[in-house]
């Protein structure tokens, strides 16, 4: 399968680590992965804080981008929730009913990588090896706006040598949401306060999750306790194999 890769953001700029293992993890599973040049920000942060005709220009962009592809995968929950559930919206608001549908199809072959892996080329057992006690957070548009449920959690109980734990309060957000981090920072540190006890309690060399964003926002926090305890983004655990583990 030829698959398109919508690196993200975050990915491009600060974690190119689970941009490049998702398409370690989907080349050894035999696809084919493109990277669409002309790719640039999907306009979340414009939409999420009421900037929605400075992000109008940047979904046409998306839409034009990716449109000629038939499956498109990212490692964001986030960023592929704002695909689905905001570019058709922003265009409709604008008037040009014809970029709505456009990018109400572009939003129906976009996917979250457990959501492809998972739902798209039936696989639970990627062949990946991660010999480390991991905990699994949840995260918030994953959880709630695509509605990805336990794949994640399937397919990291097919890692060889890994010692999953559950997560106490996996549900409840860790206060990053962005621009809330920053606008309400005393409410967001109290939220990862209680996130992070959840995960020093699992005993987790490892806290895992598919957004960057979040993981950021922990691992953040995490360190300033220094704690030891690591972040690795999904893509990153699945893509191991017996060498890359051992030389981690």
């Amino acid at each position: 399968m030829r698959i398109a890769l919508f690196v993200t953001c975050l990915a491009d700029t600060m974690f190119p680590a689970a941009a490049k293992a998702t398409v370690q993890l989907l080349e050894r599973l035999g696809h084919e992965v493109v990277f669409p040049p002309g790719q640039t920000c999907c306009g979340q942060m414009h939409v999420n804080t009421g900037y929605q005709d400075q992000a109008l220009p940047l979904v046409r962009r998306h839409v034009r981008t990716f449109a000629p592809y038939d499956v498109i995968v990212a490692p964001s929950g986030s960023c592929v929730g704002s695909v689905r559930h905001q570019h058709a919206m922003v265009a409709r608001n604008a008037g040009d009913a014809g970029l709505a549908a456009r990018a109400e199809d572009v939003g129906s072959k976009t996917y979250e990588l457990s959501e492809l892996l998972v739902d798209v080329l039936g696989i639970e057992d990627v062949g990946a090896y991660y010999p480390h006690r991991v905990t699994y957070h949840p995260t918030c548009h994953s959880l709630r706006m695509l509605r990805v449920g336990d794949k994640p959690l399937r397919l990291l109980r097919n890692v060889r040598g890994i010692d999953l734990v559950d997560l106490p309060d996996a549900d409840q957000c860790c206060g990053f949401g962005g621009t809330f981090a920053i606008k309400n920072a005393d409410t967001s540190t109290a939220m990862l306060a209680d996130k992070m006890g959840h995960v020093l309690e699992t005993g987790a060399e490892v806290c895992t999750a598919g957004d960057s964003s979040c993981l950021m926002h922990i691992g953040g926090g995490l360190s300033r306790l220094d704690s030891g305890v690591r972040t690795v983004h999904l893509a990153e655990i699945l893509a191991s194999t017996s060498s890359s583990s051992e030389e981690s």
